[in-house]
């Protein structure tokens, strides 16, 4: 299966996790007045999209704070990367990089980020 295949299987599955994800399209374009065009999350430039790459899918999910964290749900950013099935991390990949950096910030910030194949990469 192609890795937008895998894609959709994930977003199909996100609803019954307690998550909604959209797609995050990202690149640059000229319009017609040869201007160019910048679009998706964090692709600022040229230079930045190389260390600092957004995420396939971006979304909410739900998370149930415990008891012992007062007990009320609150809503948490995810990003997920999706990879086509037999897709593994390769030393000196700096798209994988840049979409790592990207996951690193994401985490750093109380998010979750997750490189996955399957909808089981992400909730087993």
């Amino acid at each position: 299966m192609s890795e937008a295949n895998q894609q959709q299987l994930i977003r199909v599955a996100a609803p019954r996790h307690g998550c909604n994800l959209l797609r995050n399209n990202s690149g640059a374009c000229t319009d017609q007045g040869g201007r160019l065009i910048r679009y998706g999350l964090g692709n600022d430039s040229a230079k930045i999209n190389r260390v600092f790459k957004s995420s396939d899918l971006i979304g909410i999910r739900t998370v149930t704070i415990t008891p012992d964290m007062v007990g009320t749900s609150i809503g948490q950013f995810m990003a997920i990367e999706v990879k086509g099935l037999g897709w593994t991390p390769r030393p000196g990949d700096t798209r994988a990089q840049a979409q790592r950096a990207f996951g690193d910030w994401v985490q750093r910030n109380g998010g979750f980020f997750q490189f996955a194949i399957t909808p089981e990469d992400i909730w087993g």
